[in-house]
This record gives structure tokens, sequence and C-alpha cells, in this order.
């Protein structure tokens, strides 16, 4: 069944046919190439009624799956919608397949999101809803922000949409944090902020995630531009890093989707030279490391390695 349409969504129909029937700007615009997988791969037409709702048992089996991050991600939701409530912003958390787990809205603006679809435990994919905030960043692996008629579906053109992916220990994309809002006449300043505070939201999201799964190791935070992904390593203590975030794992060469071989944590911050390698180098480390603990005493220095006064000297001397 086909919805009777305004004549601003006939003229938006028209427009995506026309762009997925030649074809021509896919390969220079992200929104067109988006389009292209909507109508072509997923089969979907801009003017059908589309989504898909889980049932209660799926949802509720999904926000179990996710419950850890829902638990860890719920402080940094609620300081984020509380910097944009009044703008009428809608937060959503989405699934690593676009159904959405938690939502966080005024009541003054939930029937404006109701009609737009924008419910726990809706389908957001691109398979489903065709370009959008949520899908698209799943579908491309990054931020994307959707803006009125870039989505595909008619019936979503009254709303701008910026998605942004939250990477977990493994570098797998684990979730969306959106946030849409239904207000016509978007301020180019707000859009800007709205996207670098959806943004900073997920690169917190993403630096909890990882801290708290490696609680009990030491974290060293790598050097990164502001705003952009969390380059974390986590440091046994042996110094061999036995975690790294997606970020961290793309600048040093990790492997992605995958637990890590133990790295020396010297060979990939650089230092590794300056540090000594082999047993003379690891044990000049040791011997500073019991020197600093003791605060410089050599006879309780000494007794902490388990040798006598005299071998500490001359390990030391040498």
């Amino acid at each position: 069944m086909v919805r009777p349409r305004d004549p601003s969504k006939t003229l938006h129909v028209d427009r995506v046919l026309s762009a997925v029937e030649t074809g021509r700007d896919a390969a220079r615009s992200s929104i067109a190439a988006s389009w292209m997988r909507s109508y072509k791969q997923h089969q979907l037409a801009p003017d059908a009624i589309q989504g898909r709702r889980c049932e209660t048992s799926e949802l509720a089996e999904r926000q179990d799956r996710a419950g850890r991050l829902m638990r860890i991600a719920a402080p940094t939701m609620d300081r984020l919608f509380a910097t944009l409530q009044l703008a009428g912003c809608s937060i959503v958390l989405c699934d690593a397949d676009g159904v959405i787990l938690k939502t966080r809205q005024r009541d003054g603006d939930a029937v404006d999101f109701g009609k737009a679809g924008l419910n726990t435990g809706a389908d957001w994919s691109e398979r489903s809803q065709g370009t959008n905030g949520i899908g698209t960043c799943i579908a491309e692996q990054r931020a994307a922000t959707i803006l009125r008629d870039q989505h595909f579906h008619a019936d979503k053109i009254g709303m701008s949409c910026f998605g942004v992916p939250v990477f977990d220990s493994h570098g797998r994309l684990q979730a969306v944090l959106d946030v849409s809002t239904c207000r016509d006449g978007l301020d180019p300043a707000l859009g800007a902020l709205i996207g670098r505070a959806v943004q900073d939201a997920a690169v917190q999201m993403e630096s909890d995630y990882f801290c708290d799964e490696y609680a009990d190791l030491r974290i060293i935070h790598g050097l990164q531009a502001d705003g952009s992904a969390p380059r974390l390593l986590a440091v046994d203590a042996y110094d061999l890093v036995v975690g790294a975030t997606r970020s961290a794992r793309r600048h040093y060469g990790l492997p992605l989707g995958s637990d890590l071989n133990p790295v020396p944590a010297a060979d990939l911050l650089g230092d590794a030279q300056d540090r000594g390698v082999g047993l003379e180098g690891a044990e000049r480390r040791e011997l500073k490391r019991a020197l600093a603990r003791a605060g410089g005493n050599m006879s309780a220095a000494a007794r902490a390695l388990g040798v006598s006064r005299a071998t500490l000297y001359r390990r030391a001397s040498k």
C-alpha cells in the first residue's frame, strides 16, 4: 500500500527515484550511494510504508545482551539529554543491528518522535528504513548526519538525525548513539552543536566501556585529536599491551575484531630504544622500580628484590 503524499513528499520521491535510476551521483555523494543501497540492495521504495518493530521477547533479549553497555552509557545519555532536550531532541541508543534499545525524550516531543518511529524496539537499519542517521552510520561504520530530505523515505523528511558509532574493545561496532530532531528550520549553528555533542558523548561511552572492561589493568591514553575516537591501551603488570580500542588498533597497526597477542608497550609507544631491550634492560628497569618504591633506600630495595645489599650495589654499578 502507498500512502497519500503531500506535494513536498511527492517531489522528494521523484528526486530519489531519479537519483537511483541514473546512478550518476552515487560515486560522489554518500547520500546518493545510500539511496542506491536502499533501492537496489534492500529493494525499498521511497513512498512505501516501511519499518520493523521487535517483539517484546526479542527486544528483551537484545537489551540483555547489551546490558553492560546500557549501564555504562546511561550517565552519558542523561548528560547529553540534559544539554539538548530544550532543542527538541531525542537521544537514542541502538545495537549494532539498528534496533533501538533505549531512548531519552521530553514528553512534549514524544508524539512527534512516535509518529516518526523513534520508539524502543524499532529497527532503524538501512535494510528496514533506508537512508537515516542510524542505519547509514552502521552501513558505513562512521558518523552519519542525515538532514531532512536526505532521508530515503518520504515520511522521514521532517526529521534530522546525527548518528555516531560506538565500538567495543575488539574494534567491532557494538552500538550507535543517535540524536534526532523533528523541528523545522534546523539552524546550522545548532546542527554543528548537536553533531559535536553526540560525537563527544559517543567517545565518552567507548572510553568508559573500555576502561570498565579492563578495570584491573593500567590504561594508557595515546595522543588523539580533540573529539576523535579514544586511543586507549590496556597494559598488564608486565608492561604488555593486552587490549586496545579501535582507534588505537588502527593507529598502532594492531588487528581489528580479535583478541590481541600481547605486545610490549614500549614497542608500540616508540620508546623501546630509550628503555633498553634484552635482559640487561629488563634488569635495569626492575632495579629502578625497586629503588623508587623504597625511596632510594638501598637496603630496603635489596630486601624487596630478595638479594643482598652487596649484590644490589654490584648490579646497580653495572
